[in-house]
């Protein structure tokens, strides 16, 4: 039989973090801002009617807090740490300054020249965020009777997330753009295993709401 299943992916709406530039990763659990909360009320406004089958989030709050509305309506929900945002290491969650700001400059610089294997200081390479999100997938698509599912997650794994899907290499995550509470509605196909981008980066949603990050 011919199925399709339908996936809308999500990043996570604004924190007071991702307002002053700093860097979030797996190891700050922070909440959505005043913006952040209205973002994901939007989303859910203009998307509450999909037909969805599961809600997938990483293990952050931020995440949690993002498809709340689609939450409450009592809809089944997993929670999985494989989704996660990658580790910054020990950097995370530092006041900007031009020592980090270079640091992180630098290192996704040597990303884009190929040497995906190469973390943070203390932190995970996008080899690693990747090696924990391939058991999510594979998951997910064990799942065909799931049609249609809602995946909210963060920047950097979701560029990660979406090489992975696409087979594309590794080092080329940076083509994927991503904003506060964008969507990319992806379809995939159990006969030919592949998926069709719908909609990337969306953000028609969020249209009256400032811009953000």
């Amino acid at each position: 039989m011919h199925s399709i299943k339908d996936i809308y992916l999500i990043r996570h709406g604004e924190t007071d973090y991702n307002r002053m530039g700093v860097v979030q990763g797996s190891g700050i659990d922070a909440d959505l801002n005043a913006l952040g909360q209205q973002q994901a009320q939007a989303f859910f406004e203009h998307y509450q009617d999909l037909p969805l089958d599961k809600i997938y989030t990483s293990a952050l709050k931020r995440t949690h807090q993002s498809v709340k509305g689609f939450i409450e309506k009592g809809l089944p929900w997993e929670q999985h740490a494989g989704l996660n945002e990658i580790s910054w290491g020990i950097r995370e969650g530092r006041t900007p300054n031009n020592d980090d700001d270079q640091y992180y400059r630098t290192l996704v610089r040597t990303w884009r020249e190929g040497q995906v294997d190469v973390p943070s200081e203390e932190g995970e390479s996008p080899i690693d965020v990747l090696e924990k999100q391939k058991p999510v997938v594979e998951l997910i698509l064990s799942r065909p009777e799931e049609r249609n599912i809602l995946i909210a997650m963060h920047g950097r794994a979701m560029r990660v997330l979406l090489t992975h899907l696409f087979e594309k290499p590794l080092h080329d995550m940076d083509t994927f753009g991503h904003q506060n509470l964008c969507l990319y509605h992806l379809q995939y196909d159990y006969q030919t295993q592949k998926f069709n981008v719908i909609k990337a980066n969306h953000t028609a949603h969020l249209q009256g709401l400032p811009d953000c990050m």
